[in-house]
């Protein structure tokens, strides 16, 4: 499997809805980071999808090298 495309070297913080279903970039090449647009078309790379349990405020990963699919766990420091 190929790398995804560092999409940026920090996360981004966003507000989760309760009850929402959300489809997290994993090929780092949609417009909409943190969340897929379709850009992974036609490779290898499919969306993370997750539903929000609970609202809540939460730091989503865009340099998609996080050991925490979806979220924030610092891997951007050593890039």
């Amino acid at each position: 499997m190929k790398n995804p495309k560092i999409a940026g070297t920090a996360p981004l913080k966003v507000e989760l809805e309760a009850g929402k279903t959300y489809a997290w970039c994993t090929c780092g090449e949609s417009a909409k980071q943190p969340f897929c647009d379709g850009a992974h078309r036609g490779g290898e790379f499919t969306p993370l999808k997750f539903t929000a349990e609970e609202a809540k405020t939460v730091w989503m990963c865009t340099c998609k090298h996080t050991k925490n699919p979806g979220f924030c766990d610092g891997a951007h420091k050593s890039l």
